[in-house]
């Protein structure tokens, strides 16, 4: 039997883990392994795995409760699979950590490579945590107050887009599917980690707006802020090969997936896996509503516990 190693990729995110396949039948000393791994690396790369779409969902399950995306379809015959296709619009080529306009958005997301251009079409993952201790302190004293909005309806006007340069078929495609069902969350910009005590900037594509502030004052605050999340330091770049699998925090990270393939195919499958609702320094917890209406309890997505160490974080 292969004896599993951890080797790191970048020095402040990412590890590659060998010597193990996954699949619904991973040991449990295996699956601790990479579980210890996911909490210290934030993102975790897999190469030569064999999984199809059955045994990506069985495997997810030994992570936690698999979650289907709330407005995409699934992949045929599948529960939890969504299917990320370049020929299909699937290029998410902005940062981003998933599914924030929902309040208990996954805690985790497992995304396999099932077709690859020989060149380009790689993903970078950054690391929240150690973007938010590069604060300065008043800058930190202000994130920590800071609440934003997250939504899945994206405002083209707020981001200097023309939407004249924005694919037709695929913004009718992001309107009617993705855009189906409207949600705004308001997410404290720091949050604690609910099994690492670290805390965490939380932004990225889905934010609108920061509560209680303009929108003119958002977008150079944001800018700001988010140039600490994007910072090379705080990077790591997996180029993909057909199988290979990552698996990353998704409570810990932003990831952007790079749109330089031309025409080429690009084919990802991920599954998430359901997360708790996240808590601010102070307590509080985010509030979701849909088409402005306050959304329905999520019975398998409780609030998080903060554990006692969050004052005291580490890397």
């Amino acid at each position: 039997m292969s004896t599993i190693t951890v080797h790191k990729v970048a020095g402040r995110i990412g590890a590659e883990i060998r010597g193990v396949q996954l699949g619904r039948h991973l040991p449990a000393e295996s699956l601790d392994v990479i579980h210890q791994a996911l909490l210290a690396h934030k993102v975790v790369f897999f190469r030569g795995q064999t999984l199809d779409d059955a045994e990506q969902q069985a495997f997810a399950q030994l992570l936690g409760k698999p979650v289907s995306h709330p407005t995409v379809p699934t992949v045929q015959g599948t529960d939890y699979v969504m299917a990320l296709d370049s020929a299909h619009g699937g290029r998410a080529n902005a940062w981003h950590t998933d599914i924030t306009f929902t309040a208990a958005y996954p805690k985790a997301s497992i995304l396999r490579a099932v077709k690859v251009p020989e060149s380009g079409g790689d993903t970078t993952w950054a690391n929240t945590h150690t973007a938010y201790e590069d604060l300065p302190p008043q800058l930190r004293a202000l994130a920590d107050s800071l609440w934003a909005v997250h939504s899945n309806e994206f405002d083209y006007t707020a981001a200097n887009i023309n939407p004249k340069d924005v694919d037709a078929a695929a913004l009718k495609r992001y309107k009617d599917v993705f855009a189906s069902t409207v949600y705004e969350t308001e997410h404290p910009v720091v949050h604690v980690h609910p099994e690492t005590g670290e805390r965490h900037l939380l932004l990225g594509q889905f934010v609108k707006r920061f509560k209680d502030l303009k929108l003119t004052e958002f977008a150079p605050l944001y800018a700001i802020l988010q140039s600490y999340v994007t910072r090379l330091e705080n990077t790591v770049r997996w180029h993909w090969q057909a199988g290979d699998v990552a698996i990353w925090d998704n409570r810990a990270t932003q990831h952007y997936a790079i749109n330089d393939y031309a025409d080429a195919h690009r084919v990802m499958h991920r599954v998430t896996v359901a997360g708790t609702v996240p808590v601010s320094l102070d307590g509080g917890v985010s509030q979701t509503t849909v088409k402005g209406a306050p959304a329905a309890p999520q019975p398998d997505a409780p609030k998080a516990t903060a554990p006692a160490q969050a004052e005291t974080a580490t890397a």
